[in-house]
Parts: C-alpha cells; structure tokens; sequence
C-alpha cells in the first residue's frame, strides 16, 4: 500500500451534488447544463481544472454537453481536458470538434497509457485473492496518468455515461481513472480479472472484484486528488431514439450507486427464455476498431442459447 504519512492532507469529499433521475423523466441538453452549473455552484470556485471526458465512442452519453457546460463555468479556469481513452487511439480534430464544440481545441491533451503514467499504490495479491474469490493471487497496481495525478489541479472533473460495462459491471466513476487514464500495467491486469472471473458474471453489477479494486485505490491512494464525477443515464424512448434519465453528480460510491440502480432499470431488456441468434448494429461513427465493436458480443453473452459460454 502506499505510505499514507507521506501523502498531503486529504481532500474532503463532499457526496453527491447533485441527483435527478427516473425511468419516466427526460433531461433535456439545458436540463443538463443547469444540473452540471448547480453542482459546481455548490462546490465553489476553482482556479485550476482539469476535465476528465470519453472519446468518440461515447458520443451518445451527454458527456459533450456536460463537459461544455463546466467549461462554459469555468471559462479560462480550464486548464486541461484530457479524453479518457485508455489504450484508444487519439481523438482526431473533427471528433473533438463533433463532441465538444465550445471548448478550444488547445486545451486538449492526449492520454499515453504507454509512457505517461505514475504508479500511485498496489493492492497486495492477498486482496485480489480475495476479491476475485481466489482465481487470481497477484498485486494489482494502480497508476495515472502524471497531468492527473501530479497536475496542481484543485478540480478534476469526469464526465461520462453510467451503463452495462464487460470489465467494471457499470461504466464510470473509478473506472474514469484506473482504465480511463491508466497505465499498462493498471489496464491489462483489469481486463485479465474479468476474463478469468467472467464477463457474465460482471456485466451489469456496480458491486464486483474490479470495481471493489477500483474503489479501494480511489480511497487509499487518491485521498488529495480532487475528483468529481457527472454520471448520466441514458434509455431508449421507445420511438427509436434516446433520452436522458438521468443525472448524478458527486465524489462518492453513493452517487455511482443511485446512477447504477436507475441504469439497471433503465439499460436492460429481460427476456424470457435465451436467444439463438442475435443480431447487433453498431454505429460507425462511434465504432471505428474491430475489438471495440466486440461491445456487440459480449454485452449479449447472458441471452446466447450457447453451452458452450454456460459457467458452471
């Protein structure tokens, strides 16, 4: 673990911020804006930001529009806006300005999970037996990215969707930090747990072995970085489009959690008896990469009539 009498004072986390959510509501684009400005009214003033968004393949999440809505607040505060891209390519000019259109394009910094990143803990191999119910026993080592982590930034603000996830059961929160701006180590490691462990016994649940590892670096080895997290929750309306749900804003489980429950009710079909055949379309816009629009398999593991993807 890390030597917690070296770090500097912790930051007080401050909850949720913010919360509005339910199967039957509608955000709209000025919805959002109005829930992002409310909660950093709250959180007060900042004079260095970095703001944590996804790439392109999260084009449909709102994180554009929340990520403008903090730059629009905060104005030349905004120091940084770094894409959580993990191993994904860059963003190119035209996504950039496709998906935030408001922010200059000089505040935009690239993730190098290769070279650009810090190990900030290791959670001892004990833990990890012990999360992943014994099928691994190594450390697990927690990095970020060094604009991140060593930034001077007195806000670091993550925006992003709360939806099904293959590695983290749920997308966002922690997951922003140790895949979004990780390092080699952090990442492979990750995606090797929930292979081993099983994709459909993680697909969809807020509480398993990743995340607890997620949570628990958070909590030890972050404890002066100030992070805030702005969560939506995105459905179908029925008419063949998509609408807000919800939106969560805060830096604390609780507030992943409450996104997660109304995801759950929100992003799943259930089905009664398991399918044959499934057909899946992706949106080339979003999906530029063959291992990226394997989305399309493994989200659908738990409906295939398949003994052979059957666990005992």
């Amino acid at each position: 673990m890390a030597d917690a009498a070296a770090a500097p004072p912790a930051t007080q986390r401050v909850g949720t911020l913010y919360a509005r959510g339910s199967v039957d509501d509608v955000l709209s684009d000025a919805d959002i804006a109005a829930g992002v400005k409310e909660a950093l009214e709250k959180l007060g003033p900042r004079k260095k930001v970095l703001i944590l968004p996804p790439d392109i393949t999260r084009l449909m999440s709102k994180s554009g529009e929340m990520a403008c809505a903090a730059y629009d607040y905060y104005k030349e505060a905004v120091t940084d806006v770094m894409p959580t891209l993990g191993t994904h390519s860059p963003m190119s000019d035209a996504e950039i300005a496709k998906m935030y259109p408001t922010i200059p394009a000089s505040l935009f910094r690239v993730h190098d999970w290769r070279e650009d990143t810090v190990e900030i803990g290791v959670v001892p191999a004990e833990v990890v037996e012990r999360e992943t119910g014994g099928k691994i026993k190594v450390p697990w080592r927690a990095t970020l990215n060094k604009l991140v982590h060593s930034g001077g930034h007195d806000l670091v603000f993550n925006v992003g969707q709360v939806v099904p996830h293959e590695a983290l059961g749920m997308a966002n929160y922690t997951k922003n930090l140790f895949i979004g701006v990780a390092g080699a180590e952090t990442i492979n490691l990750t995606h090797h747990i929930t292979a081993v462990y099983g994709v459909e016994n993680i697909m969809g649940r807020a509480d398993n072995p990743g995340r607890r590892l997620f949570n628990t670096a958070y909590d030890t080895f972050c404890p002066n970085l100030p992070a805030l997290f702005a969560m939506t929750v995105i459905g179908a309306d029925g008419k063949g489009g998509m609408v807000t749900r919800g939106l969560f804003i805060g830096d604390t489980a609780d507030c992943f959690e409450q996104a997660s429950k109304l995801s759950l009710e929100v992003n799943f079909t259930l089905l009664e008896k398991p399918q044959r055949k499934v057909v899946c379309y992706l949106d080339p816009e979003e999906y530029h990469f063959l291992w990226t629009a394997n989305k399309a398999i493994y989200r659908y593991i738990a409906v295939l009539a398949t003994p052979s993807l059957t666990r005992g």
